[in-house]
């Protein structure tokens, strides 16, 4: 039986990262074994990850497969802090770093930054028309919404980002 994982369930997000991860679920369990001095089976890992009976991972654990996977620049490592501070309302986003003392000219950064949220807001748009055609958002719906809404949410932090570094240096 194949089952669906959510992209916006913590769990979910955070138990599909360490499977996409090099050597995944078992490389995962060494890493925790050596690092907590405390061994932990595989398939106890995968139970903890997927709450098979109840069983959950500690904040601890998922912190340090965080630090697993952000060691091999695994681009999902957070992913699964993102869907979690979402489920309570929160924003939060991780946004690519500028470069060092900024664009050279942020006003075309800028620029490039608003011509790109047209496009994305109108993509998102079509995405959630699509999803509300047949009348219902099933979670298939809900997610693929809530993924293009992130999108333009860090596009608008980098955003925020160049207009406050260009109005420092007083661009004009």
């Amino acid at each position: 039986m194949t089952c669906r994982y959510s992209q916006t369930d913590w769990r979910d997000v955070l138990y599909t990262a360490v499977r996409n991860a090099p050597g995944g679920v078992n490389a995962a369990a060494k890493f925790l074994s050596e690092r907590r001095e405390k061994t932990i089976h595989p398939e106890s890992l995968r139970a903890k990850l997927r709450g098979v009976d109840g069983d959950s991972v500690s904040v601890e654990m998922a912190e340090l497969l965080t630090e697993w996977m952000q060691d091999m620049n695994r681009p999902d490592a957070m992913g699964w802090l993102f869907a979690f501070n979402n489920r309570f309302g929160l924003a939060a986003e991780s946004i690519d770093a500028a470069p060092v003392g900024g664009w050279e000219d942020e006003l075309t950064a800028i620029r490039t930054k608003l011509l790109k949220l047209a496009a994305q807001g109108g993509s998102l748009t079509s995405v959630g028309l699509e999803a509300m055609s047949d009348g219902v958002i099933c979670e298939k719906d809900a997610d693929a919404i809530e993924s293009h809404a992130m999108e333009e949410i860090r596009l608008l932090f980098r955003l925020a980002r160049n207009a406050r570094r260009a109005a420092r240096k007083g661009a004009k």
